[in-house]
């Protein structure tokens, strides 16, 4: 099956930093594609002249009239919309638009014939440890204190997805590690790329997976395409340590590597001080107790299964992805399209 079979395609969350870059492949192929915005704003990191090629409709996951208008002569739907936050304020919200906001599309989708579904989940979606060790597609969900209420929106997402494929509706799901690249710098991932420019002075010695997003996009288009059904896949290029991505990135943009280790103790008291100052100045905290947590996990993932199951794809080397990242991000400013 290729996307030109396909039909049209639906992506959910087209404005967001993944989703945006879905898009830009789909319509790169030559594909027919329409997406779902809830505000008037574009995804400013993607040209003009892709975005105006996309078919935009009003659209929220949480909005079942919305979706059907949406899904209407669809062929197939990649679920890129949802919420990636660690902090307490935005929880409620997150589990309504990851669970709830899946199940809809879930819905939508068999009620709207829609043939072929990819869903983007994320490794947190299999759960973390405190032990070092390598995580694979096989690894069972525990519930534990390792894991971040993202993790669980996602976890409980996964399972509306899995119950959608029993009920006819082919598919598969990626579960992305860390995503890296140019976006806004002020939201999801691409924060990493704004703290290491403005200097930011601490390590920790954690391990964890790193991927470019257009790898994700690459990744998400080839499995869209493939007949490969009722799946799960890791899309991690590699594993790195957090100071090694710290370090990389301050190099690219010229900037003093962190040289402060942040033990685990240091990182307990660092989030609570974030906290304080978030409170007092109503800013969104650069440091949550989940974030800590994470910084401090040592987990790597197998990406063997999806190199297997998609033999003409490679990753990007991370410091490749990085470099090319820093780049923009600095011509981005010299524009004044982001700021500090």
């Amino acid at each position: 099956m290729s996307t030109n079979q396909t039909g049209k395609v639906l992506v959910t969350g087209g404005t967001g930093f993944l989703g945006a870059y879905i898009l830009k492949n789909l319509v790169e192929k030559g594909c027919e594609v329409r997406a779902t915005r809830r505000s008037s704003k574009l995804p400013f990191f993607i040209p003009a002249a892709i975005l105006e090629k996309v078919e935009w409709v009003e659209a929220e996951v949480l909005d079942v009239v919305s979706l059907e208008e949406a899904m209407e002569g669809v062929s197939a739907v990649i679920h890129a919309a949802a919420i990636v936050s660690f902090d307490q304020k935005d929880r409620k919200r997150m589990y309504q638009v990851n669970v709830e906001g899946t199940a809809n599309v879930v819905n939508c989708a068999i009620e709207s014939g829609v043939t072929r579904m990819i869903h983007v989940s994320s490794v947190a979606a299999l759960g973390r440890t405190t032990k070092a060790g390598m995580v694979t597609e096989e690894r069972k969900w525990e519930e534990n204190s390792s894991n971040t209420h993202y993790a669980i929106s996602k976890h409980h997402a996964e399972m509306h997805v899995y119950r959608g494929f029993a009920e006819g509706l082919e598919g598969v799901v990626i579960n992305p590690s860390t995503i890296l690249g140019y976006g806004d710098w002020h939201q999801s991932s691409c924060a990493i790329f704004r703290n290491a420019y403005k200097g930011f002075a601490w390590y920790t010695r954690g391990i964890n997976g790193f991927v470019g997003v257009e790898d994700v996009a690459e990744a998400t288009v080839q499995l869209l395409e493939s007949g490969l059904n009722q799946k799960r896949f890791i899309v991690n290029a590699d594993n790195w340590l957090f100071q090694k991505l710290f370090n990389t990135i301050a190099d690219n943009f010229g900037k003093q590597r962190p040289a402060r280790e942040a033990t685990r103790a240091m990182g307990e008291l660092a989030w609570r001080l974030e906290g304080i100052k978030a409170m007092v100045t109503g800013s969104k905290p650069l440091l949550t107790r989940e974030t800590a947590k994470v910084a401090q996990s040592q987990t790597s993932f197998d990406n063997s299964a999806l190199l297997a199951a998609l033999p003409g794809f490679s990753f990007t080397p991370l410091e490749t992805v990085i470099a090319n990242s820093c780049e923009k991000y600095k011509a981005a400013l010299g524009r004044g399209e982001i700021t500090l």
